[in-house]
């Protein structure tokens, strides 16, 4: 019976480990995510505010998630280059210069997972092959 007792205590031990772990792609998302914060408090919030809501009409906020997933493919490129032109994000007009910044590929990935998951926006990872991708298709 004793066998028994500590086979049950053994198995029930190891399960909730096996439970409690994270797959490697979300671990690494929760790594960029960190880092990308850091990196958003030091290089955007600024501009962008603490909650993403922006400022006036210089700097868009960062809460439509529908603007930024129909140009996720974009983000990496404005962060990359800056930005010129006008955006009109949530039915508002922006017209404010966003300064170009030469970030490392995993810098942009980074603050893009933060920006893509954060402020009411559940987008999931972006890896460093995505943003060499979207980089070598920038205008």
């Amino acid at each position: 019976m004793r066998n028994y007792l500590l086979l049950a205590i053994i198995f029930t031990t190891l399960a909730s480990i096996v439970i409690s772990c994270q797959d490697a792609r979300q671990v690494q998302q929760d790594m960029y995510y960190t880092n990308g914060r850091d990196l958003y408090i030091a290089y955007c919030q600024n501009c962008h505010g603490a909650n993403g809501e922006g400022l006036a009409k210089l700097a868009p906020p960062l809460t439509d998630t529908l603007f930024l997933k129909s140009n996720k493919k974009k983000l990496a490129c404005w962060i990359k280059n800056g930005v010129s032109e006008q955006m009109i994000v949530a039915g508002e007009k922006y017209e404010g210069k966003m300064p170009d910044h030469n970030f490392a590929n995993i810098d942009i990935a980074q603050m893009i997972v933060y920006v893509t998951n954060t402020f009411g926006n559940k987008q999931g990872n972006y890896t460093q092959n995505e943003v060499a991708a979207d980089l070598s298709n920038c205008n």
